[in-house]
């Protein structure tokens, strides 16, 4: 820990509190959904830059020195919250001795406080249920609405920084939401005979997802979040995809595909991987691409396999 400390400090001292000439807000967030957000909104008036990559589990980031750089830089801070970030993030604002985006600052949003937030638990959290978040689940931004909510946050949040700057947030957010609004109207009619669709995910990824959507999650890989799948689960899981006829085993791009590919090998079904955030993929370049990728994949494979 010493030299980690040391190793930050001397980075910092390095290149000086100065931001150099550029005037645009520098704005750093935690995914890379966040990020997209938040250029669609903010355009050439911020500079952004997120931590973590889309391809990679969020729950667990490598800490690297050069994170602390870049938020000792940050004007700005957004985050998932709802503790997704718990195991990585603190330590590193910390370090970065950035007084702006400390939590409580203004530098610093939590992206999840205006949003529709599921499987919030009720009643004594123990170790036993695995690595449930008491504060609901933190994948809230896979439903349009809430994407369309974050956006909104950031709007306020960046007229706040430059109010000389507030009309122009204001035009990009309402193209966005022009945008958005017009292609989640066809994503619902794509998706729409599916509705009620069970399908069995690999971890609990989904559920916002699965809301918009209509599409029944009815069992997990993991036996609980987090727990890697054991042969006594994993043997009741197909026992319950065989009397239920599911067909659709949704896998993120981070998790092993060895125990999910024998269940789609014994059931029938077929696994898809699903990106989760963007740039999980080549094709999931931003907010509204992730949709049309995850979308089209799901209608293309329902078909596929005749699931109903």
């Amino acid at each position: 820990m010493r030299n980690k400390g040391t190793l930050a400090l001397l980075v910092i001292a390095l290149v000086g509190t100065a931001r150099g000439t550029a005037t645009a807000l520098n704005v750093m967030t935690t995914t890379e959904d966040l990020a997209s957000l938040a250029r669609a909104v903010g355009g050439d008036r911020v500079s952004v830059e997120s931590i973590a990559r889309g391809y990679q589990d969020p729950h667990f980031v490598e800490a690297k020195p050069s994170f602390i750089l870049k938020l000792h830089r940050a004007d700005l801070l957004i985050v998932v919250g709802r503790e997704l970030e718990r195991g990585w993030l603190p330590p590193l604002i910390q370090q970065s001795r950035n007084a702006k985006i400390q939590p409580g600052a203004d530098g610093y949003l939590d992206a999840s406080l205006n949003v529709r937030i599921l499987e919030i638990p009720t009643g004594q959290i123990t170790r036993a249920m695995g690595d449930v978040h008491p504060l609901g689940n933190p994948h809230y931004w896979l439903d349009p609405g809430n994407g369309r909510r974050i956006a909104q946050t950031l709007q306020q949040r960046f007229a706040r920084f430059s109010p000389g700057d507030a009309s122009y947030f204001a035009q990009r957010y309402a193209e966005f939401d022009r945008q958005l609004t017009e292609t989640a109207t066809r994503w619902d009619a794509m998706m729409k005979p599916y509705r009620g669709l069970k399908v069995v995910t690999y971890h609990r990824s989904f559920p916002n997802l699965a809301d918009r959507f209509g599409l029944d999650v009815v069992g997990y890989v993991e036996p609980r979040p987090g727990i890697p799948p054991s042969p006594s689960h994993t043997l009741d899981l197909i026992q319950e995809m065989k009397r239920q006829q599911i067909k659709i085993i949704l896998v993120e791009p981070y998790f092993d595909l060895k125990t999910p590919n024998a269940i789609g090998r014994e059931t029938g079904a077929k696994v898809l991987v699903l990106p989760p955030s963007v740039g999980g993929v080549k094709e999931a370049t931003e907010y509204v691409k992730l949709f049309d990728y995850i979308v089209n994949l799901l209608a293309t494979a329902i078909k596929e396999t005749g699931a109903r």
